[in-house]
């Protein structure tokens, strides 16, 4: 694994000594973000494997001790990955996305009463107690939110590595330059299908969304470790048959049973949103690569 190497030179000795540094990310989109913005110096980690959902993941002995190796470790807050809360609670250098000044995350919307029951009465059947919190946290798929938090790792990554902070802000101006024009381009190729009518499994995309004007009818769930309530069922099913639909998507971490069952007879088709990358290889421009990739995907079931 290539780390950050901080060398000193001793120009008497003609000697090198080597300090390294080692990032480790969480999960995979924050990996594909970091991986942009740390070109030439070095390549970050991750924690989860790829097709894990930092939803209900649990932490192993094993992950603790890549923790504790860390350098950097970049996560995003304790409500989208609550098992990294108590380890990283007293360590120094950790990068917390969502304390970031001026990231503007967007709040979610009131869901209906007999859902809001439903997923209470199966945190208490679970006892986990886990919920998103007020703010919607897939912050990596919106394009000021991303920006946003770029330019604080930026900072980060320079006041721990000064030697490449060259590196680091031309890192972070190609960053910027090529966000900018994906945003543009998917943008374009979205414009027809605005106004298709579609549900999502879970309610991970209204940053995207909103970016680019889709038109989002629901959600299945909040959470996708939650069932969704049978009334949020028997209303996806009704706009369905009354085709307000043109697409339900799924997603390929979860079981797609219930999205089949109320597809089953209408008109609409089934579509997969991957919200999280599982597919993408990590490599210089993933992170384009991962939302051209979900343009492709709202544009190939919204345009039939």
């Amino acid at each position: 694994m290539r780390r950050i190497f901080l060398l000193i030179v001793t120009s008497l000795l003609g000697t090198q000594v080597a300090y390294a540094q080692q990032v480790l990310t969480s999960f995979k989109p924050i990996q594909m973000i970091t991986q942009e913005l740390t070109k030439n110096v070095t390549e970050p980690d991750v924690l989860l494997a790829a097709n894990t959902s930092p939803h209900d993941y649990a932490l192993r002995p094993s992950d603790v001790k890549r923790i504790n190796h860390a350098d950097l470790v970049i996560w995003f807050g304790p409500t989208l990955e609550p098992f990294l809360s108590k380890t990283l609670e007293n360590r120094e250098n950790t990068f917390t996305i969502s304390e970031v000044p001026h990231l503007d995350l967007l709040e979610f919307e009131h869901h209906d009463e007999h859902e809001h029951e439903h997923e209470h009465e199966h945190e208490h059947e679970h006892g986990d107690g886990h919920d998103h919190g007020r703010f919607n946290p897939h912050f990596w798929l919106g394009h000021e939110q991303t920006l946003t938090m770029a330019r604080a790792l930026t900072a980060k990554l320079i006041s721990i590595d000064s030697t490449h902070s060259e590196q680091y802000q031309k890192n972070l101006a190609e960053f910027e330059d090529n966000l900018n024009q994906t945003f543009a381009e998917i943008d374009l190729k979205l414009e027809p299908v605005r106004e298709k009518g579609y549900y999502v499994f879970h309610d991970a995309y209204e940053y995207f969304e909103k970016d680019h004007q889709l038109n989002n009818l629901g959600h299945f769930t909040v959470s996708p470790e939650r069932k969704p309530g049978a009334k949020t069922l028997i209303s996806i099913r009704n706009a369905l048959s009354s085709s307000n639909a043109q697409c339900v998507f799924a997603e390929p971490q979860f079981t797609p049973a219930i999205v089949e069952s109320v597809v089953r007879g209408t008109q609409a088709r089934i579509g997969t949103l991957d919200p999280i990358g599982t597919e993408i290889n990590i490599a210089d421009g993933s992170y384009f690569v991962f939302l051209d990739s979900l343009a492709n995907h709202f544009n190939d079931c919204l345009s039939q």
